[in-house]
């Protein structure tokens, strides 16, 4: 893409893991009783056809790396995993009290933090517990992220034993100047460790993470990078933008400067750069910022347009129903959102008063949730359709108009029943994405609160 363009539209701009995005839900919140019957809606509507997902969230690290934008604590003290694992698993108590049947899992995904903090006994005590009150649908997919340094044969094993097929590894990049800025030592003997260790223990989908713009990264860095990766073939690879918001993320994303961040041009030669080898190496580009092999499930759901976005990122399969459990955790019922205590104290606290822990969300309207179908549709698959009348919204022709100018410089392709991205547009997705953000566009922001889209 032309440094022109990339100047254009780099702008700051939501990564549309939901819609409404977070900034611009009900300022009232939603009320307590609203997310729990939408839940409960969602539930019944599901349950039996497709099941439901779980994100549990493990929000604990031995150490701090500065790039991270998750919700995390950072302690070594592992007596924290009991106590932690107790209060997971009586939330999920409470969310199992409100349904009248068996909830049927069809995903399940450890994140964090870092899962593997947590010792192999503890995790399969707290996978176990979820079991106890739950059946898993015949295509079920449980997965976890892990640090490469502190996963075990045994946190493979017993993870395996319980049913997990997929995880993945956090690499961000190879170069040892890049790690100690970001406070992340990642030596590619461990990621080859873990990796064929998974391997042969029969992990059918392994992913690891890559991070392009960090602070001091370079073309070489990236080359370097994905040839390690090259030897290990991954049957996943999240290429992520790095997200630089310390306005939000405060200390650690403080611990560099902004200097020393690749500029706008330089991070998409960073991309394109790691992209081209990507797909020299067999891999295919899914969605946005994803890369999978022809033989992996996240390819396929592409292929069959089953391919879903949430918080938890791309999924090959969709649900109704997410439930979050543990601190921070957002949870989805498709007809609203709601989010978790960010605090491990009052999260403890307020289930141990026998409360669902939320603290915020958003209920849905109307124009929401046809909003939302169009972004999911640009986000999941570059294309979506207005020619049924239910994709139909009164401020559609203005956000056709919004597009006209990416339509002159080669960025979408407009018909009178739709619209597609061509394959060198796909870069600048969040930008379409931003034409329907009718919230967006109403609220606009007077300070910056989203990295930047390019």
């Amino acid at each position: 893409m032309s440094k022109d363009l990339i100047q254009k539209y780099n702008i700051a701009g939501p990564r549309y893991t939901s819609y409404p995005t977070v900034p611009f839900w009900d300022e009232q919140g939603i009320e307590y009783n609203d997310w729990i019957n939408t839940a409960k809606k969602s539930f019944k509507e599901s349950n039996q056809t497709e099941g439901i997902s779980l994100y549990i969230h493990l929000p604990f690290c031995e150490s701090l790396c500065t790039f991270c934008g998750c919700h995390k604590r950072i302690t070594k003290q592992h007596g924290v995993e009991e106590p932690y694992i107790d209060t997971v698993l009586k939330e999920w108590d409470l969310y199992c009290s409100l349904f009248d049947e068996k909830p049927r899992i069809k995903e399940l995904h450890l994140g964090g933090g870092t899962p593997t903090f947590f010792s192999p006994q503890n995790l399969a005590q707290l996978i176990n517990g979820i079991l106890k009150k739950a059946d898993k649908t015949p295509d079920f997919e449980f997965s976890f992220e892990a640090h490469p340094n502190s996963t075990t044969k045994e946190h493979l094993e017993t993870l395996y034993k319980i049913g997990f097929r997929r995880n993945s590894f956090g690499v961000q990049d190879y170069n040892i100047k890049v790690q100690q800025t970001i406070n992340r030592i990642q030596p590619f003997e461990k990621v080859k460790e873990v990796t064929e260790l998974s391997r042969e223990l029969g992990y059918t989908s392994i992913s690891h993470d890559l991070v392009f713009g960090l602070p001091h990264q370079t073309k070489e860095s990236i080359i370097d990078t994905i040839t390690k990766t090259k030897e290990l073939k991954p049957d996943r690879i999240a290429f992520y933008s790095y997200a630089h918001v310390p306005w939000i993320k405060g200390v650690g994303q403080r611990g560099y400067d902004e200097n020393d961040l690749p500029s706008a041009e330089e991070k998409r030669v960073l991309y394109e750069t790691g992209k081209s080898l990507l797909h020299e190496l067999g891999y295919e580009e899914i969605g946005m910022d994803h890369f999978a092999l022809k033989t992996d499930s996240m390819y396929q759901a592409m292929e069959n347009k089953s391919l879903h976005r949430n918080f938890m990122g791309y999924t090959a399969g969709k649900t109704k129903l997410m439930i979050g459990l543990g601190m921070s955790s957002i949870s989805d019922s498709w007809y609203s959102f709601a989010q978790n205590v960010k605090t491990v104290e009052e999260y403890q606290e307020i289930v141990n008063q026998g409360k669902i822990p939320i603290f915020r969300g958003h209920l849905l309207n109307e124009e929401d949730l046809i909003i939302r179908q169009h972004i999911l549709n640009i986000m999941c698959h570059f294309e979506t359709s207005w020619e049924n009348d239910k994709m139909k919204f009164p401020e559609l022709p203005e956000c056709i108009d919004r597009l006209r100018e990416m339509e002159q410089d080669g960025l979408v392709i407009l018909s009178e029943k739709g619209l597609k991205l061509p394959d060198q547009a796909r870069p600048f997705v969040r930008n379409v994405c931003m034409a329907f953000d009718l919230r967006l566009i109403r609220n606009k922001p007077t300070t910056r609160i989203f990295s930047m889209t390019i």
